[in-house]
């Protein structure tokens, strides 16, 4: 009977073994190769939407760059250049879109007086890197971008960083966590914390409602991608911040809580302004509200004293 029950339980732990492993390799599957978006439907979107315009990319002055990244694979980065100004604003956009999705805050911030430097991040668009890993290889990649338009711009050049989704928690721990460099930050709908974030999600859109499944997958993220979810958390990094940091979330935000937002600007000492849109689903604020949005980004500038010149002066005379 001891050798019937012991066989029993030998065989149970080895299927629970099995089991275990199997649903941990699925999991950090999904999250480190997550389906990303073809780049011909987000330029098709993005021109159907009349956010990018062919006419003006093709006319306007500008450069790509390969710039290397420190996790030992290529950057794809363009520098948009339609003003005579060494003021940037790097881009960075959201897990699964590209560049070209960046180009509509390029707009906004040429009629800011701002150039700017849209990248692809880590396995999107051109660049290279095989997996994602949600900020925590990202952030070094931006440092990277951020080192090599400080070079191209040169000294006394104003440069902000805006990033939105999974760009704005990569913007968060950049600055938190590496280097405190840009003039300014623009964080739009980043999520405070990857476990919390993938706890909400799991039990939103799961019948899961244990948090073994986070515990795993962090193991396994570990064994597979070098990296564990505690690194990625915004929320230990914002404190640090000591340059201004405007935070934008849209309260209908179902993917990621305007909840994470308002955390985010309660931890992070002054200066700093947020600003929540009535309307607008998940990193859809300024799609939704371009003029509210394009003001309250200009607001914001103008009261740390970073607008171009020019600008300042015009908003001195309303």
């Amino acid at each position: 009977m001891k050798r019937r029950i012991l066989w029993f339980t030998s065989i149970l732990s080895s299927i629970m073994t099995a089991g275990a492993a199997i649903f941990g390799f699925v999991l950090t599957n999904r999250l480190m190769y997550l389906k990303k978006k073809e780049d011909a439907f987000i330029l098709d979107r993005e021109i159907t939407a009349k956010r990018f315009n062919e006419a003006w990319f093709n006319i306007v002055r500008k450069t790509e760059k390969w710039i290397d990244s420190p996790n030992g694979y290529p950057i794809k980065a363009i520098f948009l250049e339609p003003l005579d100004t060494k003021n940037f604003v790097v881009i960075c956009h959201g897990v699964t879109e590209n560049k070209i999705n960046s180009v509509k805050y390029a707009r906004l911030f040429e009629r800011l007086g701002f150039n700017s430097v849209v990248y692809d991040h880590r396995r999107h668009g051109d660049s290279g890197g095989k997996t994602t890993s949600f900020g925590h290889y990202e952030k070094m990649d931006l440092q990277a971008v951020v080192k090599a338009v400080d070079v191209y711009a040169g000294e006394d050049a104003i440069i902000g960083i805006h990033g939105e989704s999974m760009g704005a928690a990569t913007t968060i721990l950049y600055a938190g966590t590496l280097e405190d460099h840009a003039d300014f930050y623009i964080s739009d709908c980043a999520f405070s914390d990857f476990t919390d974030q993938l706890m909400y999600l799991m039990k939103k859109e799961t019948p899961l409602r244990s948090s073994l499944a986070i515990k795993l997958a962090d193991v396994f993220l570990r064994v597979r991608d070098g990296y564990s979810m505690k690194l990625v958390s915004p929320r230990e990094a914002v404190s640090r911040i000591e340059k201004p940091v405007l935070f934008i979330h849209s309260i209908p935000d179902d993917f990621i809580l305007p909840e994470m937002t308002q955390e985010l600007y309660d931890l992070k000492p002054e200066p700093k302004q947020i600003k929540f849109f009535e309307t607008g689903p998940h990193a859809q604020s300024y799609n939704q509200n371009p003029e509210e949005y394009e003001k309250t980004v200009a607001e914001f500038l103008f009261s740390q004293n970073l607008l171009p010149a020019v600008l300042t002066n015009a908003q001195n005379k309303k």
